[in-house]
């Protein structure tokens, strides 16, 4: 079945001392999802399971992110977690410590409702 998508939120997040990607994606993910709010499944007495979340966060090192464990941070629906390259990572010249900074996308996808219309 087709999804549409009906909501993309956008987030940055870092972890100024660890060089820890994950914490950095995390709060990416909680900047991007920390005003959001969709009372669409109230409206149309949706369960939040027919709700399909897709995330991608960007850092330097996607390797090293825990995506298994960022998607058991979602509080709805059928969470998606993939770690693409991107983001930065920003070298203190003084102490060669570095700077992890992410950022991620989280989008939300619906199966067609009666009465929606596509653009695709």
């Amino acid at each position: 079945m087709t999804m549409q998508r009906f909501i993309i939120e956008m987030g940055t997040g870092n972890d100024l001392h660890g060089q820890d990607y994950t914490k950095a994606a995390r709060r990416a993910i909680e900047d991007a999802i920390r005003h959001s709010s969709i009372p669409l499944f109230g409206a149309l007495d949706l369960p939040h399971d027919t709700m399909e979340v897709r995330v991608t966060v960007a850092v330097q090192n996607p390797d090293a992110v825990d995506c298994a464990a960022l998607a058991t941070g979602l509080p709805r629906g059928r969470v998606s977690v993939t770690a693409v390259h991107g983001g930065l990572d920003v070298t203190n010249p003084d102490t060669g410590e570095i700077t992890v900074i992410a950022t991620a996308a989280v989008e939300a996808f619906l199966p067609p409702q009666t009465g929606w219309t596509s653009n695709a």
